[in-house]
């Protein structure tokens, strides 16, 4: 795979892809940035997505940016939000900041990443600066946004500082003097006005590359800390072993091309192993390991699988577990086991829920939110004696 099909890869857009394959036949280093708000103290796989594409970059001998957004997280991203978002004070800031610091590495090769944050052109304009900054963008232009144009019709407020904030965003690649910005599918009009104001201030417009937004562990929401939906980087093996084997079949090949570093035809060879007959469960062993093995070394992930195969066979599971094919898909949890035969009625399956007698792959389940889709398979175990492995049709 040449250096263009493998910074390809996973990604949602490029734009400009010609204008890309001309800045990597030039045979220098490119300037690659990435930013990040540090909202929250953790990273979890949903970051991932972008720290492994600027590995790749890494690994291909190109200047990798890791930009951590103190100053914008002072007026707060206002992508995707209905409503204006509270500031962070700089104290949340900066403990936040530096919990990134420590946790970017597990992906980013250290001697190879430059991290700066932007307080330090932002901090010291001059309100005059600023102005003339503001000066280069029009309100009907940022009302374009779809979080704004949205926010506008219904009549809901949106404050002064939170027009700033794609400005800001978009200078900060004029001050890095970026070759390529990389962001998700909910950044293009802030990667967008990087591209603008790069041309505006007489500098080569950057490349975009958008990444896929990844899906959390319910396969429908974006992962999140505050949907509760996430794998976080720095929680033990087991935890996150277990995690990752909770989710569907379906999403299983998503995070495979988008967290996974193996080549996408070894992956096309495991897809069709289990289209074959291959137990689903046997590849998501191998994605599951792949991960621990990425944040907590050589052999964790094997040392993790060893762990939740034991979690089922020293006494909590039978030698024989029955299988079980369920239709009606899409299927909530407590419809799920009703229709296994695990339990007799949702009403029992949901005080079975909040007893913490559920478990799924192995992981003791406290929601009845999880949904099912055709083509999912989950082990599910109720109480010691009632176990199934079902498979969920349409």
């Amino acid at each position: 795979m040449d250096a263009f099909e493998e910074i390809r890869r996973g990604a949602a857009e490029i734009l400009i892809e010609a204008e890309l394959q001309q800045r990597l036949a030039l045979g220098r280093p490119l300037r690659v940035k990435a930013g990040f708000d540090p909202t929250a103290p953790d990273l979890h796989l949903g970051h991932t997505v972008l720290l492994n594409k600027m590995r790749q970059f890494q690994d291909l001998g190109h200047e990798v940016i890791f930009l951590i957004g103190d100053f914008t997280g002072m007026i707060g991203d206002p992508s995707g939000r209905n409503a204006t978002r509270p500031p962070l004070t700089p104290d949340e800031i900066q403990s936040n900041a530096r919990t990134y610091e420590a946790q970017i590495y597990k992906v980013l090769d250290p001697a190879r990443t430059r991290v700066d944050f932007n307080s330090r052109w932002m901090g010291v304009m001059s309100a005059a600066d600023l102005v003339r900054l503001a000066a280069r963008h029009t309100v009907a232009r940022l009302l374009e946004r779809d979080d704004f144009s949205k926010r506008q019709a219904a009549n809901q407020p949106i404050a002064v500082h939170e027009l700033l904030y794609p400005i800001v965003q978009g200078y900060d690649s004029v001050a890095l003097e970026a070759d390529v910005e990389l962001g998700g599918t909910d950044q293009k009009f802030n990667l967008l006005m990087g591209r603008q104001l790069q041309e505006a201030y007489g500098q080569k417009p950057q490349v975009v590359l958008m990444m896929p937004i990844l899906e959390g562990l319910d396969g429908v929401q974006k992962m999140s800390k505050s949907l509760g939906n996430f794998v976080g980087i720095d929680e033990p093996p087991d935890e996150m072993f277990g995690k990752v084997m909770s989710i569907s079949d379906e999403l299983m090949w998503r995070w495979f091309e988008l967290l996974s570093f193996r080549p996408l035809a070894d992956i096309a060879k495991l897809r069709q192993a289990v289209g074959d007959g291959l137990n689903p469960r046997d590849a998501k062993f191998e994605l599951a390991a792949e991960i621990v093995d990425r944040f907590h070394g050589a052999g964790a992930g094997s040392g993790a699988q060893d762990g939740f195969v034991r979690r089922f066979s020293q006494g909590q599971l039978p030698d024989e577990v029955p299988e079980v094919a369920v239709t009606g898909a899409p299927l909530k949890l407590p419809n799920l086991l009703k229709a296994a035969g695990l339990v007799a009625s949702t009403s029992e399956a949901l005080r079975l829920i909040s007893q913490g007698a559920v478990r799924l792959d192995g992981e003791r389940i406290d929601s009845a939110d999880r949904e099912f889709a055709a083509g999912d398979t989950v082990l599910a175990q109720v109480g010691k004696r009632r176990i199934a492995q079902i498979k969920i049709k349409g």
